[in-house]
């Protein structure tokens, strides 16, 4: 499977026992629709590799206490400690109106209610302490912050997504 077929779903971020069981730190905001996995890709280098999962239970938070075929001991579960975890995308949950994951908006126009046409969504920082849409206009990049007051609309349709940024934003960043 490859990474750009996937979505990252956490980290195994533990060793839970003595017989290869390990905790997975989930990044999402639904965690518990994921407690019922057959199988997830760990990345191990190179490759997503399938590891098939023989118990699975619901932690705090956002945990998962997960049991996998041919992880027996320590030493197994050593060898998938703090690697990223991924599903495929046909198992995202769909989202409408106003929400969206960020690969899905990758090569959207990005409108502005007063500016007009911004530029395509080349990419997403989510590095930074506000998440910001990294917007290509042909002669440069424009920096346009993820503030959902801002985004007015998505439409999955025109492949566009429409903000409302404070005067003066957009021609702050040309």
């Amino acid at each position: 499977m490859k990474k750009s077929d996937c979505f990252y779903l956490g980290r195994v971020t533990k060793k839970y026992s003595f017989k290869g069981e390990v905790i997975i730190k989930l990044d999402t905001d639904e965690p518990e629709i994921y407690q019922n996995l057959n199988a997830v890709f760990i990345d191990l280098g190179k490759d997503l590799l399938p590891f098939f999962i023989e118990k699975i239970s619901f932690q705090r938070g956002s945990e998962l206490r997960v049991r996998f075929e041919d992880v027996n001991t320590e030493q197994d579960a050593d060898a998938i400690l703090k690697k990223e975890v991924y599903l495929p995308l046909d198992l995202l949950p769909k989202l409408s109106g106003d929400k969206f994951y960020f690969h899905e908006i990758i090569g959207f126009s990005l409108l502005d209610v007063n500016y007009g046409a911004i530029g395509t969504i080349e990419s997403i920082n989510d590095s930074t302490a506000q998440a910001l849409f990294i917007v290509s206009d042909g002669e440069g990049e424009i920096l346009v912050p993820m503030v959902k007051d801002f985004v007015k609309k998505i439409d999955r349709k025109k492949r566009e997504v429409l903000v409302e940024t404070p005067e003066g934003l957009i021609e702050m960043n040309k």
